[in-house]
């Protein structure tokens, strides 16, 4: 039995609480930062995923657990920022250019959070250059593209064109959202599609690895 059962339990039920405690007792014993992220916390959120692609838990269950997964993170990150670890990926996120909607980009921005990428969230209305501009400061080899309005998903052609042309090599490509298609997705040249936020963990693991 892993000793960090409970914590994982405590992400998959949302204890925020408990996850947060249990986190402290962890780093005052002396665990490792990273090691508490991959065994302590990174696994609760796994099995939140795979539990909602299977329709056993919902949006809410997902927020109230991406929160506990959040607190904990917090008491975490200075202690990583510290020892000078990062994470092996960086995701740039955003809902595309003249659409407004985020709870959908928020969910996959918590979930890849939870799967230990490191996620540079640009909120909404982002336009192209904007995203080439964040991958370039943030040296990101993934974009993540939303959008929730039929009339806002030429913005997303416009921004994997930008991608493309910006000569961004290795820098991959997500799409997703209600009104989008993995024929859309293969239309306009995006490297994946994601129905959902958990299958966009996945999507970005086949794309450029474990994390």
């Amino acid at each position: 039995m892993s000793e960090y059962q409970e914590l994982n339990a405590a992400i998959v039920k949302g204890d925020r609480n408990t996850a947060k405690s249990l986190t402290q007792k962890f780093l005052d014993a002396g665990k490792g930062p990273l090691e508490i992220v991959e065994q302590g916390l990174v696994p609760g959120m796994t099995v939140i995923g795979e539990k909602f692609k299977k329709n056993e838990v919902f949006v809410p269950e997902m927020l109230i657990a991406a929160r506990a997964m959040k607190e904990a993170m917090s008491l975490v990150e200075p202690r990583l920022v510290a020892a000078g670890i990062k994470p092996k990926h960086t995701v740039v996120i955003g809902t595309v250019q003249g659409d407004l909607h985020d709870i959908g980009k928020n969910l996959v921005a918590m979930m890849l959070k939870g799967a230990n990428f490191g996620v540079v969230d640009l909120g909404t209305n982002v336009t192209p250059e904007k995203f080439v501009a964040a991958v370039k400061q943030h040296n990101a080899n993934l974009i993540g593209l939303s959008a929730l309005l039929t009339t806002t998903m030429p913005a997303m052609k416009t921004t994997v064109e930008a991608v493309k042309a910006a000569g961004l090599e290795g820098v991959k490509v997500i799409i997703g959202g209600a009104p989008v298609t993995q024929q859309y997705a293969t239309e306009i040249g995006a490297d994946g599609y994601a129905p959902d936020a958990a299958s966009a963990v996945d999507v970005a693991h086949q794309l450029v690895g474990p994390c």
